[in-house]
């Protein structure tokens, strides 16, 4: 018997079930219950649109407690600093779904719907809701193989099918970059059945704005395209010329808001207290390092105690991955990110992108004006990458204090003053001549901390996370450190990727595995061909 993946199940089990109403449909016509009067059997397209958008936000943060691990964003104590849990020590747990949710979303829970979306637009000539379709579809691809490396595109959705393909990474990054031309191609139409009001119906992030819209497209095209800076293919002027394309300023952020007022919390942050789902969590030696001087020749920036959580003490401590606090006391461990030593209730006080109303983001003008940084740089262009670079430090002060508005968090506002200072300081904002990579990536890091886990975790692999700047020879993220136990399976090297989900793939799909090397116990220690020369 043929055993079928996750993603084609509920086909085959919808046409079992309609199969059988057939059947019964012959013998008895009263039992035919295809037409509900009840419940419409199509819908307009533009209310697909919701669910979408939040899968977009939210399965990004499901795999941030995992992905977010490996590149020390967070920590999660064991207990035993003689044995850091799975995920701290690069490993994954085997038989399980812990980091699967993008998979499981771009396949599952977008899959199907963003076809549909996407057929229903182009028959209605809705441009709009077509191109954003595209871009949806190319932003899901992209995060897959970024975190998977080989996946399944050309056969996913053949309804025919019980057992699917991979493809490989190449491949992959083409059908990206087409998809998202595509986007903008169809973005940039206002004939037909363009409307912004119909879009706004149901477009929670961005209001049905077109225009929009396009700059996202761009942007997601820009991320892509500088993620080959280690292949001879690499064009940082195109890397460069998408980005100004695309955001020109925070009011150009990809941010999906939260009511936060359900009863089953479905419509709160993921990351907020009425979820739970950070509890037990630190913030690393790692990212303390970045912001309290330590990386930047005492430079302490000002974002440290808008984002970072204090211990009982008042003082900014962190856990580390290898060594856990050192026999610090009770009253000096880090707090988690709610600003407490255990759980946190709904509506108690919170901070940053940790409150259950925080607007969450998917993609920023900051970080887009790093990845112009970057590719200006590695071009050769220093002016220009020291007034993104600038752009993307001062921006992101700002977007941190907006974030701490948006259910009335705890800290404080980063005053003017502050951030003048903060910006004064050539430790922070050289000249053009002493710019470094070094800068340029930790202060990326700094801005995607806690929401841009595959963006942070394609940077560092890019890297290889110890890399040298060749300016310096000084490591690019300073103060990191790979792990000191690494988990068993890993048989001695770093990770460098996820392993595809267990209970589609690992379960259903094994033959199609075999065939690139996922059966072996240190898979996820194979580089992905997006990194390699």
């Amino acid at each position: 018997m043929t055993t079928m993946p996750r993603l084609a199940r509920r086909v085959a089990t919808t046409a079992a079930a309609a199969s059988t109403l057939v059947l019964a449909a012959g013998c008895q016509n009263f039992l035919d219950v295809n037409e509900n009067p009840n419940a419409p059997q199509t819908v307009s397209p533009n209310l697909y649109l919701p669910p979408i958008l939040h899968w977009m936000a939210t399965s990004e943060q499901f795999d941030g407690r995992f992905i977010g691990r490996y590149t020390q964003n967070w920590t999660l104590p064991s207990g035993s600093a003689a044995t850091p849990s799975t995920w701290d020590r690069m490993g994954y747990d085997p038989t399980s779904d812990n980091g699967g949710q993008l998979w499981r979303d771009v396949y599952w829970n977008i899959g199907q719907n963003l076809v549909d979306l996407m057929t229903k637009a182009e028959a209605e000539e809705r441009w709009d809701l077509l191109g954003i379709g595209y871009a949806v579809k190319g932003w899901g691809w992209l995060r897959v193989t970024d975190v998977h490396g080989e996946l399944i595109i050309k056969q996913a959705f053949d309804q025919t099918r019980f057992t699917f393909d991979y493809d490989n990474q190449e491949y992959a990054y083409q059908e990206i970059i087409r998809l998202l031309d595509e986007a903008i191609k169809n973005l940039q139409r206002t004939d037909g059945a363009v409307s912004q009001s119909y879009l706004a119906r149901y477009d929670r992030i961005y209001g049905g704005d077109r225009t929009k819209w396009l700059k996202f497209a761009y942007g997601l095209k820009a991320m892509a395209l500088s993620h080959f800076s280690n292949k001879s293919t690499y064009k940082p002027q195109d890397v460069i010329a998408a980005v100004d394309l695309s955001f020109v300023g925070n009011a150009d952020d990809a941010l999906l808001p939260y009511s936060g007022t359900s009863a089953d919390n479905a419509d709160g942050n993921f990351w907020g207290p009425r979820r739970a789902n950070l509890n037990s969590y630190r913030q690393t030696r790692f990212v303390l390092g970045l912001l309290d001087g330590t990386a930047f020749g005492g430079a302490v920036d000002p974002r440290l105690s808008r984002m970072l959580s204090p211990s009982p003490d008042g003082q900014f401590r962190a856990w580390d991955p290898n060594s856990g606090t050192l026999g610090l006391p009770t009253a000096q461990l880090p707090n988690n990110f709610f600003g407490y030593a255990g759980t946190a209730g709904a509506g108690l006080p919170s901070r940053y992108l940790f409150a259950d109303k925080s607007r969450f983001p998917i993609m920023t003008y900051s970080q887009l004006q790093f990845i112009k940084a970057e590719a200006a740089l590695r071009s050769g262009n220093r002016a220009v990458a020291l007034a993104a670079y600038t752009n993307g430090v001062s921006s992101h002060i700002d977007f941190v204090n907006a974030r701490n508005l948006d259910e009335g968090q705890t800290p404080t506002q980063i005053t003017p003053a502050e951030k003048n200072a903060f910006l004064a300081n050539p430790a922070i904002i050289p000249s053009a001549s002493n710019l470094t990579l070094t800068q340029i990536m930790s202060q990326k890091y700094i801005a995607q901390w806690a929401w841009g886990h595959v963006e942070t975790w394609m940077d560092m692999r890019r890297y290889n996370y110890t890399g040298r700047d060749p300016q310096t020879g000084n490591q690019i993220y300073p103060g990191f450190s790979t792990p000191t136990n690494l988990f068993p399976d890993n048989n001695g090297k770093i990770v460098h990727r996820i392993r595809a989900r267990f209970n589609s793939e690992y379960v259903w799909n094994r033959a199609a595995l075999d065939v690139i090397g996922g059966l072996a116990l240190d898979f996820h220690t194979k580089p992905l061909w997006i990194t390699q020369p």
